[in-house]
């Protein structure tokens, strides 16, 4: 069979204060397009479809549409499990009477189980779990770290494992060998060690996975993460987002981009420059701009802002950042009457007349004066 492996939407989330629900709803419509025309048999998720574990109503309201067009109008079987961002309690409502249309929505471990059979292939969906949840499940104490329980999980699979089946596992976790490349990548720390070990999943055909967001952390022909389908971090800015197609026999898996509805780029240069370059740039995508200037230079962000209006990160190379320090550290020798002269020369952009140094002066000295 043939299915689409994705993951990470994150609906609801914003970019450091700029809304995404319209950009996330143009990617959907790219990734729904690739479906039908794939002619897949289901689509995956990989867990994280919100971003957050109590989401706004109008990412539940997207997401709600979106799921209802794949599934009852495009006709296509979901397989989705929650993530680390997603409330299991809150997703997984309804889930009962979702499968009666081909929705196999899975928020619990104990359902990981019983996998979902389309075509011929078996789907262990394993929802984003807690080591104490799986030490309950087997009454076993002896399971002190992540790649214990996964041992344990698998195993059980295995069981239900149909030999003339194919057999995919859909999971949320960070796998060893990957690295993890994004800050909007939350970590999962549980038992001392963070990354299950690949060679745990061998016994699987293929491994759908998400958590994190760059599809080239890790690198094995049957183990992989899709990535999310956007950029949602100034660490994500030269990442290619896409999804799998993937085919159980023969097995092939296909990267397929999709392409950004408004992309982040980094700048950098000088204030100047900046302002006379913006016309080379798309006005409406998002911005992390590296200043090269030295010197202060007042409401900077608001006077960039009219040429790049989604500056999502603003701020200064090291060398500046040094400079001014050492701006700073000088500044702290120099005497009153030399910090006035200087703050008015660059307030005013003038010296101050002889007239105006001797009445600063007289106020210097009769402060000075009465402090003693």
């Amino acid at each position: 069979m043939r299915f689409l492996h994705t993951a990470d939407w994150h609906v609801g989330k914003k970019l450091n204060g700029f809304d995404l629900l319209d950009d996330q709803q143009n990617v959907f419509k790219q990734i729904e397009s690739i479906a039908r025309e794939k002619k897949v048999a289901a689509v995956v998720i990989a867990g994280d479809l919100y971003d957050r574990s109590v989401p706004s109503e109008a990412a539940v309201h997207q997401l709600n549409q979106e799921l209802y067009q794949l599934n009852l109008v495009d006709h296509l079987p979901l397989l989705a499990i929650s993530g680390n961002h997603d409330s299991a309690t809150r997703l997984g409502t309804g889930a009962d009477w979702f499968a009666r249309e081909s929705f196999y929505l899975n928020t619990t471990l104990e359902a990981a189980f019983h996998p979902v059979t389309i075509a011929d292939t078996e789907f262990f969906l394993l929802p984003f779990f807690g080591i104490q949840a799986v030490r309950n499940y087997f009454g076993d104490d002896r399971i002190r770290n992540v790649n214990d329980a996964m041992a344990r999980i698998v195993q059980e699979m295995q069981k239900s494992f149909s030999p003339d089946k194919h057999h995919v596992l859909v999971a949320h976790f960070f796998a060893a060998g990957s690295e993890r490349t994004a800050d909007s990548e939350t970590l999962i720390e549980v038992g001392g060690l963070s990354a299950v070990a690949t060679a745990t999943l061998a016994p699987f055909d293929y491994v759908a996975l998400g958590h994190l967001h760059n599809r080239d952390a890790l690198h094995d022909d049957r183990i992989r993460y899709s990535g999310s389908p956007m950029k949602f971090s100034v660490s994500e800015a030269n990442q290619e987002k896409g999804v799998w197609i993937v085919d159980t026999a023969p097995f092939k898996a296909e990267w397929i981009p999709l392409k950004p509805a408004h992309d982040i780029h980094k700048i950098k240069g000088a204030f100047a420059d900046l302002i006379a370059d913006s016309s080379q740039y798309p006005r409406d995508d998002f911005y992390d701009v590296e200043l090269t200037n030295h010197e202060r230079i007042p409401d900077v962000l608001n006077k960039l802002r009219e040429h790049y209006p989604k500056i999502v990160s603003l701020h200064r190379t090291h060398e500046a950042r040094q400079i001014a320090l050492d701006h700073t550290q000088a500044r702290r020798k120099q005497s009153p009457m030399e910090l006035l002269t200087d703050f008015y020369q660059q307030t005013m952009g003038d010296d101050m007349t002889d007239q105006q140094v001797k009445w600063a002066t007289d106020a210097l000295t009769a402060i000075n004066g009465e402090e003693k």
